[in-house]
């Protein structure tokens, strides 16, 4: 499971956060209501997700909030997923491979990224513009989950269309499988993966068919609707693997921690634990 940080400065108290820089106490803010989600409902998962835009409008304190968190989740032994969806032509997407797994060249000296062990991906500029973030990855031994069917109502508008014979989110689910040799490891599995939205489970099978070693990360599940039991075919013959994100569920709970999991039983027994398998 993985556990969704989407933090809103707005909503944290006044009393939070130290210093009198506006930008700097909501960052210090943020760092700490994220240090402490992850410190409660962390041992229930395997990964954080961080929302980008959430650290990036509090300005360069926002990008050190999102650097500290991607430290504080490594502290509890949890891989970070930076959810950016970065996307652009091919140098501006080396770029972007760069400031989120990789490190800059600089005439002094090489400067670090964010040190995320994933990122998100939108590959709608196609191939081209998509192979520079894959080559980031794997210089970095890190992973990308590329958008192929999102959970937001409004995808129906673009992702469910045909292109031309076949709804565009199942050709965006062949270019995934196309590049899994890019990054594929030892069981099988590739650190090429695919975003595929908990709130259309009707599409996990064909999905699922189409990217038989992809890492699956399921948004969508509690707030948005999506439901544990609903996802079963995101682990196919259960050789697969799939990741369940969630955010606003846990992080408003009362209880985090007893919140991450229970929501962790229900995805090992959507997932088949309950019959022994790993």
């Amino acid at each position: 499971m993985v556990l969704g940080l989407d933090p809103d400065p707005a909503a944290l108290g006044p009393e939070a956060g130290a210093g009198s820089d506006p930008g700097e106490r909501a960052a210090d803010a943020v760092t700490e209501h994220c240090a402490a989600l992850i410190a409660a409902a962390g041992p229930a998962c395997v990964a954080v997700k961080l929302q980008l835009a959430c650290f990036e409008r509090l300005g360069a304190a926002g990008w050190d909030a999102a650097a500290r968190t991607v430290a504080a989740a490594r502290d509890a032994g949890l891989l970070a997923i930076a959810d950016g969806k970065r996307g652009d032509v091919p140098v501006t997407a080396a770029a972007y491979g760069q400031a989120l797994v990789g490190t800059t060249e600089t005439p002094w000296g090489d400067v670090s990224g964010l040190g995320a062990d994933a990122f998100t991906a939108n590959p709608l500029l196609g191939g081209d513009a998509l192979e520079p973030l894959i080559g980031a990855a794997a210089a970095a031994g890190a992973g990308i989950f590329v958008l192929v069917r999102t959970s937001n109502p409004g995808a129906a508008d673009l992702l469910d269309l045909p292109a031309p014979d076949r709804p565009l989110h199942e050709r965006l689910a062949e270019i995934v499988a196309e590049r899994a040799g890019r990054l594929a490891g030892e069981s099988g599995l590739s650190g090429v993966g695919a975003v595929v939205g908990a709130t259309e489970p009707r599409y996990l099978p064909r999905m699922r068919e189409l990217m038989p070693s992809a890492v699956f990360l399921l948004p969508g599940v509690g707030a948005q609707g999506g439901r544990p039991e609903d996802l079963a075919p995101a682990w196919g013959d259960h050789r697969a693997s799939a990741l369940v994100a969630a955010s606003r569920s846990i992080a408003s709970a009362g209880d985090p921690a007893a919140a991450a999991e229970a929501l962790r039983t229900r995805v090992w027994e959507a997932a088949g634990g309950e019959q022994g398998l790993p």
